[in-house]
């Protein structure tokens, strides 16, 4: 298959730091196609449109990558709402909107593999079959339709990560894996999150890191620690949330009356696009080479990022330029003065 862009994810990385974006999921529910709880994607299948101009507007905000979504688009999340018949038609029309879109700006196309909540440390070769079947699967079909890399991403456990990279080294695609750090120092499996990452790397994964979980102030200090522990590229997608030390994870966030933000009341604690800006110059600063963004994620943030790494993308034509707003462009003088005169001859 013809692919959209002309160099491979090793050729993009070495031109310097790729911008990536996701959230798709999040933003689909918050849009009205993907049903918050399951999350599953049957946006897929049932509103493939509202799926393209999402992976457009990502491409027009500067993103390096289509990442196809079949994020939980496996067997065990798929039966869990009765659509296990969909999957192959699923993971491939997921692979094939992603190509559609991607040919349109010369993006990369990124397959998508994630934790499956069927590995289980305790019984890890049992497990970890029903785990291997699961991504050679939708790995498979990938490799059909046409992908240039593989995202294995929201990992809780070593042990699932490296059977994600085992599997895609089987299919010979290079795999960026990054690890959700959901606790504070380490996997579900009791592995430090900066050894974990080193372990990866040993088996041969072209980019490591951390994804989703943790919102800039916690994540990027673990990075700097992965930073100077590995000496391949580096990936952090953050969530656009208000995570600290007492709470690293944005799953446990709570409202000042106790409430649970996670999933459906996060916008209280919500960065602001200049803030996703700072973390992405930041995460330059310290040596990351994928930056991107994931639950939460939308279009103007990705805009802002990139443009704090220098792009100038198809949506920067959009860009802000408050200094024409009629009200907030003009110095408050004038503004009393307009109007001042509107009320003198209405009087």
């Amino acid at each position: 298959m013809n692919r959209p862009s002309t160099r491979t994810f090793q050729q993009r990385l070495s031109d310097g730091v790729m911008v990536g974006a996701e959230g798709y999921v999040f933003e689909l529910e918050r849009r009205g196609y993907v049903k918050a709880g399951p999350y599953v994607p049957e946006v897929i299948l049932d509103a493939p449109d509202a799926l393209r101009q999402l992976h457009r507007e990502f491409l027009r905000a500067g993103s390096d990558v289509m990442v196809a979504l079949t994020y939980y688009a496996h067997r065990e999340k798929l039966r869990d709402v009765g659509r296990d018949g969909d999957l192959e038609e699923m993971n491939r029309h997921a692979v094939r909107i992603a190509n559609e879109v991607a040919a349109e700006g010369g993006a990369l196309v990124a397959g998508n593999i994630c934790n499956t909540w069927c590995y289980d440390p305790a019984n890890p070769e049992t497990s970890g079959e029903v785990v291997r079947a699961q991504y050679r699967e939708q790995l498979g079909w990938a490799v059909d339709e046409g992908v240039d890399f593989v995202i294995s991403e929201t990992n809780d456990f070593l042990g699932e990560a490296l059977i994600g990279l085992e599997v895609c080294h089987e299919l010979g695609l290079p795999a960026m894996v990054t690890l959700a750090s959901v606790q504070p120092t380490t996997t579900y499996d009791g592995y430090d999150y900066v050894e974990a990452c080193k372990t990866l790397a040993d088996h041969g994964a072209a980019v490591v890191g951390l994804n989703c979980s943790r919102g800039p102030a916690t994540m990027l200090p673990l990075l700097e620690n992965i930073r100077a522990a590995v000496d391949i590229p580096i990936a952090a997608q953050p969530v656009p949330f208000r995570t600290d030390d007492a709470t690293p994870g944005f799953e446990s966030l709570t409202s000042e009356d106790g409430r649970r933000l996670f999933p459906l009341q996060l916008e209280s604690s919500g960065h602001t696009r200049f803030e996703m800006a700072d973390f992405a110059r930041e995460a330059a600063r310290i040596g990351v080479d994928y930056i991107g963004i994931c639950c939460g994620g939308a279009p103007h943030y990705v805009r802002a990022m990139a443009e704090a790494l220098g792009r100038e993308t198809p949506a920067s034509r959009y860009s802000p330029a408050i200094e024409l707003h009629p009200v907030l462009g003009r110095s408050q003088s004038e503004v009393t003065q307009r109007e001042m005169g509107d009320w003198t001859a209405v009087s």
